[in-house]
């Protein structure tokens, strides 16, 4: 039994430019559905996003979008995708996100997915959480970014045992397998939340 009832999965309103993003995509979600796990994203139809989550629904698998209000008429096209929560910022996306999730997965996208993972990274470098975090890298899409920060490991700027805080795999279910039995490293700082004062 999966250790994850819900994974957050971070990626593109956009297809890409090769086919084996999006087959990465509908992979991913018959991985998640076979093992029961259920698909926390970005509460949009298209692109990738539009992909994963139809691909979840098609198998009978749990779908919960959630959306900022101002992005919804631009991501959303016909019915939501599952259960859909729209919220009124990015930032309260974002958290509500990670609230509904067990763990995290990227995939191929833009700028959003970029920035959306890396905060996700320094939550757990924070210990704002401790989830761990995948990256599916299909056809190698994230080897110049996992490039980049093995240079920033290099030069200083990050901890070399903070490069462990996510795991990297091209198939979605040895990425699966590798994220039920990822630990991550201690964090930074122990954070202290609101509740815990």
């Amino acid at each position: 039994m999966s250790r994850f009832r819900r994974l957050c999965v971070y990626c593109g309103s956009n297809n890409g430019i090769r086919p084996v993003y999006l087959a990465a995509a509908q992979a991913l979600a018959a991985e998640l559905v076979r093992r029961g796990i259920g698909l926390v994203y970005g509460g949009g139809s298209l692109g990738m996003m539009g992909a994963v989550a139809r691909a979840v629904l098609e198998r009978g698998g749990e779908v919960v979008g959630v959306i900022p209000a101002p992005l919804a008429p631009k991501e959303i096209s016909g019915p939501p995708l599952g259960e859909l929560e729209v919220v009124d910022s990015m930032h309260a996306r974002k958290a509500r996100m990670a609230e509904l999730a067990d763990g995290f997965v990227a995939l191929p996208g833009g700028f959003g997915t970029l920035e959306e993972l890396f905060e996700t990274i320094t939550w757990a470098q924070l210990g704002i959480h401790n989830k761990p975090i995948g990256l599916l890298n299909p056809a190698g899409y994230f080897d110049p970014l996992c490039r980049l920060v093995d240079h920033a490991v290099a030069q200083g700027f990050i901890r070399p045992e903070y490069r462990d805080l996510w795991v990297v795999d091209r198939e979605p279910g040895r990425l699966l397998d590798r994220l039920e039995a990822h630990r991550p490293p201690e964090p930074a700082v122990q954070w202290i939340r609101p509740e815990e004062i």
